[in-house]
């Protein structure tokens, strides 16, 4: 179905007949203080979000402070080899518990007044508890996180009410069974600080419209963007597979490296997925980069980028060029960030008026709008032209 969908996509002459005129998708949504706060509440404290892989945590006592929402969280593996979240607030009065960005603890200790709590997060001392009638520990410990893993990988979500990440996921966890995720290392990490709005950057990453004027050198030479077939699903996910301009073409910048046997071959065509709402990858068998897009104020963001590939990959003497390569296009995609989120912010650009090919786009819209409820200002909320388009995965 894919094959034939990316065949069709480069012979069609227009929109499939029926599909709808995209409305307008005002400015504001982008640049207005109190949207912007709404969509903080909604969408980034009420969804899973990776946060990081097992191979990070080795070993018990290990920990990470993680605040991409805002809200600072400790991830830690337990003396059972659980890892678990906690909320990195002291439960007498809000300390914090650990002060640095990583490292290993056998507890949590508050530095203010001395409250103990296990790797479990239970609370195991009180001093001066005699000044403390009728309290009960067990009532005290810390505020857990929800926090569940796929494979190796290990998402997080502030609202305790959230369906279960394998749900959440849904169809996209078979469409990688094939490619051991279980078995996946962590390569590498980075992070860039970049000047502009969040969702200025994810809507660069849901569409191949730009290829030709941004990557002239570098990715419009390999795929053909005419081809882009595209899947909206529920939850917001969505999935884009372009064919290469040449059938037969490799990444050269993965040349000999381990490969996931057994894996099907759409994995050698160029998907690129956007697991709702933040997380874009291009998966292959080869391994993935996992681009994290992340709020950091109104006006920036921050692209963490974490690589991950079969075991026996660690150390290749591919990586360096393979990294490098991500890094070039990365800087291709972000390099008129700041002056495009300069342009949307000006008293004239109304909105963003997208294409049939840019319906990713819109359906991302969409799903905020669905997650921030009654929240949306009417002025300011899409309609749903794109329901009879999203498919159950």
């Amino acid at each position: 179905m894919l094959y034939d969908g990316m065949a069709a996509e480069k012979a069609r002459k227009g929109p499939p007949e029926g599909f709808p005129r995209l409305p307008l998708i005002p400015a504001a949504r982008y640049t207005d203080p109190a949207f912007l706060a709404l969509e903080q509440k909604y969408l980034w404290q009420n969804v899973w979000l990776y946060a990081l892989h097992a191979d990070e945590l080795p070993n018990a006592g290990d920990y990470r402070l993680w605040d991409r929402t805002g809200s600072p969280i400790v991830i830690v593996r337990g003396k059972d080899g659980e890892i678990r979240a906690f909320y990195n607030s002291c439960s007498h009065r809000g300390a914090p518990l650990v002060e640095k960005a990583e490292g290993a603890t056998q507890g949590f200790f508050c530095r203010y007044h001395g409250w103990t709590y296990d790797l479990a997060g239970n609370l195991n001392a009180v001093r001066e508890m005699r000044d403390f009638p009728g309290f009960d520990k067990a009532c005290h410990g810390l505020k857990q996180v929800r926090c569940e893993a796929w494979g190796n990988w290990i998402f997080v979500n502030e609202n305790p009410d959230a369906e279960p990440l394998s749900d959440f996921l849904g169809g996209i966890v078979d469409d990688w069974a094939n490619l051991d995720v279980e078995n996946l290392c962590h390569i590498q990490s980075d992070s860039f600080v970049i000047d502009c709005q969040v969702k200025v950057l994810i809507d660069a990453f849901l569409e191949t419209y730009h290829l030709k004027s941004i990557h002239p050198n570098t990715v419009d030479r390999f795929l053909d963007s005419r081809s882009s077939f595209m899947n909206l699903w529920t939850n917001g996910h969505s999935m884009m597979t372009t064919a290469h301009r040449d059938p037969d073409w490799r990444d050269p910048g993965a040349r000999g490296m381990p490969e996931v046997e057994g894996a099907e071959d759409i994995f050698e065509q160029n998907p690129s997925y956007n697991i709702y709402p933040n997380l874009v990858t291009p998966p292959a068998t080869t391994g993935m980069p996992f681009l994290m897009f992340w709020p950091r104020d109104d006006r920036s963001m921050v692209v963490d980028v974490h690589w991950f590939a079969p075991n026996g990959s660690q150390g290749h003497e591919m990586w360096p060029t393979r990294i490098s390569n991500l890094v070039r296009i990365l800087e291709e995609d972000t390099q008129f960030a700041p002056s495009i989120q300069k342009s949307v912010e000006a008293k004239g650009f109304e909105g963003l008026t997208l294409s049939y090919q840019e319906r990713r786009i819109y359906a991302w819209h969409m799903e905020l709008d669905r997650l921030m409820g009654d929240a949306v200002p009417p002025e300011l909320r899409l309609p749903r032209v794109l329901d009879p388009y999203i498919e159950r995965h």
